[in-house]
């Protein structure tokens, strides 16, 4: 091997090293720009809390003002919340079993040879 072709590879590895170099301090930069953003909106999310906080107790307030039991209908509205995802979460379900049972169905027709008229 001459001195030639060793000197080759040499930049040739060189070149490579930069390359990566560059990718690197890009990499660097993209990573600090994420955790800016990620500072940001942690502050962003914290005031949005306090003010959701502070929102909360002003319509608890007009609510008892008003007559009205807020915490009670604070909790009624939750429970009408989960029953919601409830039901929602069941139709998921059952028409995942529907389109099971309506797959078993096809199969045993297609064994059988039988045709059903829907």
């Amino acid at each position: 091997m001459g001195l030639g072709s060793t000197a080759k590879k040499i930049q040739t590895l060189s070149d490579r090293a930069e390359a990566m170099y560059k990718q690197v301090k890009k990499l660097q930069q993209r990573i600090t720009g994420l955790e800016e953003e990620m500072d940001e909106t942690h502050d962003t999310v914290t005031r949005l809390d306090h003010q959701l906080t502070e929102q909360r107790a002003l319509l608890l307030a007009i609510a008892d003002e008003q007559g009205l039991d807020g915490e009670q209908i604070l909790a009624d509205a939750a429970i009408d919340e989960v029953e919601l995802e409830d039901e929602s979460a069941a139709d998921g379900d059952e028409s995942v079993a529907n389109e099971d049972g309506a797959n078993e169905e096809e199969a045993t027709d297609a064994v059988t040879g039988e045709t059903t008229a829907e």
